[in-house]
């Protein structure tokens, strides 16, 4: 291989020319004829049995021309990128702009090359960190879900539906003097106030008993999911067939024994108290890196190859699409579900992969200005646990992950670790604090 030129088009783009030597051409050519070999028939010779000269004479000089360049490009363009140190976001564009017998083949090779970040004020950025105060109607809050799980179902037919009641109902719709579809139920169980059913149905059925049948007459919203029936007035020929409550224990010490693994009241209180705090805590920390996230984003202000953001894309997509799956279901019936199509979907997730790949240039570049290295033991410490996972060793893992990418997320992390350890933290809002 002989790199005739590399030329610097634009920004992120190298425009390469190579020339590959006749006997390399001629070596290739011979290789890719005997891989097609078994596969060639003339007629009066036997398949697998034309000789090269006899194959070129009848499908012509080029016939294997090329495959045998295919071959070539893989490995000459990796060998000129290599000895340029450029690093490449995207395959090559390439074109063949000569191809003699005599002389070789030359070709041309655009490359997309990994933008160079200018990244400065990443030590000492300021954000606000706000840790919720935990009180005790949030405890309450959480005291109130054992309740809820201990709670005793109490059928009555000796009063009135109220709110909050549960009732089963038998229903059905009408415009006019004409049912619709979908607005039919029979036995249906329905909250009173849970806000399942359209505005004001559910109000219009406090106050009625078991075994009564009444109207009830609604508005569908304006802005209802089936749009023939938005705005219309519909009447619901309604009749409660049961009625029943939930009755709540009261919270005392023989609840909670019998409910948690703690003794009394007050030890489970203290218990919720604790944990409460450790998850706000979390959030506040978590809200606190974001917030240096999302600062250090805006300090990127290089030009980034399109294809880096696509590829992102590529990559959330293909995640939804698992997750999909997992849910036995497909992309396809997702849009079908939603409304959708894939240009939508990809163009609602374009602000996130364009934020993801600023962020990841960003720390990259930080792991390079403050050359962190990672050692063998923090490479092998990441691992033991993917390693345990899998019933295997450290060392076989390792051949079977991309180590260089796991290494840079290291680094990565290392980055993160310096941000958020040099940043200064400022009160936040009296209105972040209160919610």
């Amino acid at each position: 291989m002989s790199l005739k030129s590399s030329n610097k088009t634009d920004v992120n783009t190298t425009e390469l020319v190579i020339s590959i030597d006749a006997e390399k051409f001629e070596n290739a050519v011979e290789r890719e004829y005997q891989r097609q070999k078994k596969n060639i028939q003339i007629k009066g010779f036997r398949k697998g049995h034309v000789s090269r000269k006899l194959a070129e004479r009848e499908f012509g000089e080029g016939a294997f021309y090329e495959g045998a360049i295919n071959a070539l490009i893989g490995p000459e363009i990796d060998s000129a990128v290599t000895g340029l140190g450029l690093v490449l976001v995207d395959r090559p564009s390439v074109e063949v702009t000569s191809i003699e017998k005599e002389t070789g083949v030359e070709l041309k090779a655009v490359c997309i090359t990994k933008p160079e970040i200018e990244i400065s004020g990443y030590k000492g950025m300021k954000a606000s960190k706000a840790v919720k105060e935990i009180t005790d109607e949030d405890i309450d809050k959480q005291i109130q879900m054992i309740r809820k799980k201990n709670a005793r179902i109490v059928s009555v037919d000796d009063r009135a539906a109220q709110l909050n009641d549960e009732v089963t109902i038998d229903f059905e719709g009408f415009f006019g003097d004409e049912a619709f579809e979908g607005g039919k139920g029979e036995d249906h169980p329905l909250v009173l106030g849970s806000g399942q059913f359209i505005p004001g149905f559910e109000d219009q059925i406090v106050g009625h008993s078991i075994g009564e049948e009444f109207d009830v007459n609604v508005t569908f919203p304006e802005d209802y999911q089936m749009t023939e029936y938005a705005g219309k007035d519909a009447v619901f020929k309604t009749k409660i067939k049961a009625i029943s409550f939930e009755e709540l224990p009261e919270i005392n010490d023989d609840l909670i024994k019998d409910a948690t693994e703690f003794d009394t009241v007050d030890e489970y209180r203290a218990d919720i108290r604790a944990k409460l705090e450790d998850t706000a805590k979390s959030q506040a920390d978590s809200e606190f890196e974001n917030s240096l996230m999302n600062s250090l984003i805006e300090k990127v202000d290089s030009p980034i190859p399109n294809c880096m953001f696509e590829q992102r894309i590529d990559a959330i997509v293909r995640t939804f699409e698992q997750q999909l799956a997992q849910q036995g279901m497909d992309i396809k019936l997702y849009f079908q579900y939603t409304g959708m199509n894939m240009d939508d979907f990809r163009e609602s997730y374009r602000d996130r992969a364009v934020n993801e790949v600023k962020l990841r240039l960003a720390l990259e570049k930080i792991t390079e200005i403050e050359n962190f290295e990672v050692s063998e033991d923090e490479i092998n410490a990441g691992l033991v646990d993917i390693a345990a996972a899998n019933n295997v060793d450290v060392e076989t893992i390792k051949k079977f992950i991309p180590l260089n990418e796991y290494v840079m997320d290291l680094k990565v992390q290392k980055a993160v670790d310096l941000i958020k350890e040099t940043a200064v933290e400022e009160d936040a809002p009296a209105e972040e604090n209160a919610e």
